[in-house]
């Protein structure tokens, strides 16, 4: 399946060789375009982006990728890779809502939680990034996805589960969507947490047309913030880049279309192509 939404990772300027790791990890991986600044992949079947910043970023684990697994010896052989250099946020275990997962950061800053579980409740989608709302936006999961609701064309809850007890009860405690074809997990965190989301890891939304960049851009930008280069902030904090379909051919034909999008906040397809 071809989605239109995908996770973006953020290095300084290793990104090929990581996602070159990853792809060794997951089955069915590979490195798909590349660009002097971007790398495109899949891991398991689902498209990541790895950007070089050129400049130090942050990362933690307020986004955080689900690795559904269905089989004990499948989460081992994960947890053994992707812990190299890394650290348990969550060691090994049986836990109330699986009878085995695992937690952990990579050696890149990136989160991984390693469940055992159906691919078929998650839409045969191997890995979910799932959005944790802690610091500045603890509560406002629920908020942001009915904002998130209301922003995409195709939009679809598949259960919200709350806490019902302690100081965080009414609060989301998980919850699955699929937006525009993409699975998404979404909570609040369970614990008062000294972080929030960050440009480390954002989501791209790949559009149709100009028509569509602008629903994308004008929706998110209204409450939230515009950056540069493709880059939006909507207003729970989480990072978004709303880029044409099309783009890797753009950047492929036109050498000066790179430079174009540095100087632009929303991007204009017309002036990518016709950049000088």
């Amino acid at each position: 399946m071809t989605h239109s939404i995908y996770p973006a990772l953020r290095f300084k300027e290793n990104a090929k060789t990581a996602l070159e790791w990853y792809c060794s990890i997951f089955p069915n991986s590979q490195i798909i375009q590349q660009q002097d600044t971007a790398v495109k992949a899949q891991f398991a079947g689902v498209p990541f982006v790895g950007i070089n910043s050129g400049s130090p970023f942050t990362t933690n684990p307020s986004i955080s990728f689900m690795v559904i697994c269905e089989s004990r010896s499948e989460i081992d052989k994960f947890w053994k890779r992707l812990i190299e250099g890394g650290s348990a946020l969550m060691e090994l275990n049986q836990y109330p809502w699986s009878d085995y997962y695992g937690w952990l950061q990579d050696q890149h800053g990136f989160s991984w939680q390693l469940y055992l579980g159906k691919l078929s409740d998650v839409n045969q989608q191997k890995i979910v990034p799932t959005l944790m709302y802690c610091g500045a936006y603890q509560g406002q999961c629920l908020a942001a996805l009915n904002f998130y609701q209301s922003l995409f064309k195709s939009f679809r809850t598949q259960g919200i589960l709350k806490y019902t007890e302690g100081e965080f009860a009414g609060q989301v405690q998980h919850s699955q969507v699929i937006a525009n074809d993409f699975t998404l997990m979404a909570m609040d965190s369970g614990v008062k947490q000294d972080f929030e989301f960050t440009k480390g890891i954002s989501l791209v939304i790949e559009c149709e047309n100009q028509a569509e960049i602008d629903y994308y851009w004008n929706g998110i930008t209204l409450h939230g913030t515009e950056d540069w280069s493709s880059w939006c902030k909507d207003q729970f904090g989480v990072s978004w880049q709303i880029v044409p379909k099309n783009l890797w051919q753009i950047l492929n034909n036109n050498p000066h279309a790179l430079d174009a999008i540095f100087k632009m906040k929303k991007l204009s397809i017309q002036d990518l192509i016709q950049a000088q």
